[in-house]
């Protein structure tokens, strides 16, 4: 549930082309930017911070509108193993506005928390690569802001490598909670990611996401295209920015963000 409106923002399996730093240290590689999750791990011992610096998206339907701004939505990781790691995503400041019917709301404050454990099954290099991420949300919103419920679910990303291209597939499977608040239901994410260097230390990401929610209420289909830029300043360190498009009703019509990541 990376994006905004589901959750609290890759550079895929292949890292993000980052300039040498010395070659005994490889290139950080991260889940943003783009909604694609990598394969890749951080390494044992380690630490990353990928930082959403500032997010915004807008949505109109039906004459409504609805914004929304995230500040520092972040995701702190630390290396397990040299295939596993545990992620903390905390998203400090969320602010949403709506305007429907003449009406106007507007709410702001601490958003959820998420625990998410990665896992490589495959060999680091593999031109073939595939992981697993499970994942649970903890509803530390105020009810302005969140749902007030847990869900959660698992991702299982897939990595190809074609060079100079490197191909991602994102097939998840949520557990979200009802639009009423009683009972849950599912909702089935794929998208197909390819992302190649453009430059010295940069990174060009091209994706189409989906995502069915199966609500009782009513099923509805989000899908987006999605571009965004890496640039590897260093090995342990990358600045991003990115923008989706919604392609349905019921996705947002643009989302924007800005982003860093640095590994110590």
């Amino acid at each position: 549930m990376k994006p905004m409106y589901c959750a609290a923002a890759l550079l895929l399996a292949a890292p993000t082309g980052a300039l040498a730093d010395g070659p005994e240290i490889s290139p950080i590689c991260t889940d943003r930017p783009t909604k694609a999750n990598a394969v890749c791990t951080v390494p044992e011992s380690k630490w990353q911070l990928e930082t959403s610096v500032a997010g915004w998206s807008l949505t109109k339907f039906g004459g409504s509108e609805a914004k929304t701004l995230s500040l520092g939505g972040s995701a702190l990781k630390f290396g397990l193993s040299d295939r596993s790691d545990i992620q903390l995503l905390v998203n400090p400041y969320v602010r949403t506005e709506s305007r429907a019917e003449g009406v106007r709301r507007e709410a702001s404050g601490f958003g959820d928390l998420s625990v998410r454990y990665k896992h490589r099954f495959t060999g680091e290099n593999s031109k073939v690569q595939v992981g697993a991420i499970p994942f649970l949300k903890l509803p530390t919103a105020s009810s302005d802001v969140g749902n007030g419920k847990v869900e959660g679910g698992l991702a299982l990303p897939i990595s190809i490598a074609a060079s100079p291209v490197t191909v991602v597939l994102g097939p998840e499977l949520d557990v979200l909670a009802d639009a009423d608040g009683d009972g849950r239901h599912a909702a089935l994410v794929n998208l197909v990611n390819l992302s190649g260097p453009v430059a010295d230390g940069m990174t060009l990401i091209a994706e189409v996401w989906t995502m069915t929610n199966f609500d009782p209420a009513q099923t509805v289909t989000l899908v987006s295209a999605d571009v965004a830029l890496a640039y590897a300043v260093s090995n342990n360190f990358q600045f991003d920015l990115g923008a989706n498009y919604g392609l349905t009703k019921w996705t947002p019509d643009v989302e924007l963000y800005l982003g860093v990541s640095t590994r110590f």
